[in-house]
């Protein structure tokens, strides 16, 4: 997620291209009746769904299989921030109920203001109690994101962390300083906010103390984010193989389910250590491609700039079982919006879709073309490859300047939720009817 800033230069463009023959599929032409009108896709609304076979098996403990694994997959959501209050939670929480999610992405999505954290680790904690009330499947995920700002320095560092880490316990805040690259590199990469350097103990330490108190307050997922800018000081991936032992470690002693899910943005396929992925499923944005022309309109296409269909690497996963390809989620990513939204080739970087990120661009939509879009997106991914799963937009930052909308909500509108965009009666379609 990038809220201040652009795409970072590690992502820029050092793109894997892969040809479209790599799977034999095709893509029908999109038509469209004007901007505001209606538009027709390849996969129409009323067109079967593709279907994943399979139970829906939501158990597990201290390991969880492919098929288990998958099935969370198949039922995602991003509600950003739900557990820190953004939106109205009550109604979130129908909503949940109403679609059958499982997975809930980004639940807690920390973007700096690391001096708020204590505070909302309270509220998180009584939140995710009452979700887990409502449906205790439920995996709720947080996120540990590529960012690190000077007000880390007014955490405290618990000993615990000290000892974990193995290094003298001390008695003194968190180094802002002591976590960035020492070149330089990245520094004020997000304006107030610079990118840390997994290789530095500070930022083990601070990584390690996040992720012990999302699992004590009941997350059972966390998002890693953009690694690859984390790891420059770390090319064998020593250091991300450690701090994540430690934190499966402790999950294995005190999450939940005696587990905690990895994943994070991989543009290079995944990171694999010594034969061993150290991610339990992969994510990536959706890589919307804007159709030339057709004002709007956008699909999606294998080897679009750094889309991740069929590059998921696999190996031995945390849970013990190999494949060749790790399951992984496209999600509907933020990233802002150009100096010309609405408009084809806006320029700075290949990833804007009509001059928008991508759930601005999806949010901007008319209700019938958001409506046909999901279904074909969820189609397209399922076909593409099979170990994709489209992660359906639920609650997400976006940037508007022409519908003046901070915020995408799924949600049916009404009192609660005046904005909502009334997108969830077709998600739970989508699951009920491709899903069983």
């Amino acid at each position: 997620m990038h809220i201040s800033k652009l795409i970072p230069l590690n992502r820029a463009w050092s793109f894997h291209i892969l040809r479209a023959k790599f799977f034999a599929l095709t893509l029908t032409c999109l038509c469209i009746a004007g901007s505001a009108g209606a538009r027709s896709l390849p996969h129409k609304t009323k067109a079967a769904i593709v279907a994943r076979s399979g139970e829906k098996d939501y158990k597990f403990d201290a390991t969880i299989s492919r098929n288990v694994l998958e099935n969370y997959l198949d039922r995602s959501i991003t509600m950003q921030s739900l557990l820190v209050g953004k939106g109205d939670f009550n109604d979130n929480l129908r909503m949940v109920k109403n679609i059958g999610a499982k997975f809930i992405g980004r639940s807690i999505c920390q973007w700096g203001e690391e001096a708020d954290i204590p505070k909302n680790l309270q509220q998180e904690k009584e939140l995710a109690e009452k979700v887990h009330e409502s449906d205790p499947d439920i995996i709720l995920q947080a996120c540990i994101f590529e960012i690190v700002t000077n007000q880390v320095d007014q955490l405290a560092i618990p000993e615990w962390a000290f000892t974990a880490l193995g290094v003298p316990v001390e008695k003194r805040n968190f180094s802002y300083a002591a976590m960035l690259y020492p070149d330089g590199k990245f520094k004020d990469q997000w304006g107030k906010g610079s990118v840390p350097d997994v290789s530095q103990l500070e930022t083990k330490l601070y990584f390690y103390y996040l992720a012990v108190s999302y699992i004590n307050i009941g997350i059972e997922g966390i998002h890693f984010g953009q690694v690859e800018l984390m790891n420059k000081n770390d090319p064998n991936l020593d250091n991300y193989n450690q701090v994540l032992t430690l934190i499966r470690n402790y999950a294995a002693k005190h999450a939940r389910r005696h587990i905690i899910l990895c994943d994070s943005h991989v543009p290079s396929g995944g990171f694999v250590h010594n034969g061993k992925l150290l991610m339990d499923f992969h994510a990536f944005p959706l890589r919307i491609m804007e159709t030339p022309g057709q004002p709007e309109e956008a699909t999606l296409k294998v080897g679009h700039t750094d889309a991740l269909y069929g590059r998921s690497k696999g190996g031995i996963t945390p849970s013990g079982w190999s494949c060749e390809h790790l399951p992984y989620l496209v999600e509907f990513d933020n990233y802002g919006v150009s100096k010309y939204p609405g408009k084809e080739k806006a320029g700075d970087i290949p990833f804007w879709v009509w001059g928008y990120d991508e759930i601005s661009w999806f949010a901007h939509q008319n209700k019938q073309y958001r409506t046909q879009w999901l279904i074909y997106a969820y189609n397209w991914v399922k076909k593409t490859d099979p170990n994709g799963h489209l992660e359906m937009p639920g609650g997400r930052q976006t940037t508007l300047p022409l519908d003046h909308k901070k915020w995408y909500y799924a949600n049916n509108p009404g009192t609660a939720v005046p904005d909502g965009q009334g997108d969830e009666d077709t998600i739970r379609e989508i699951w009920a009817t491709g899903g069983e």
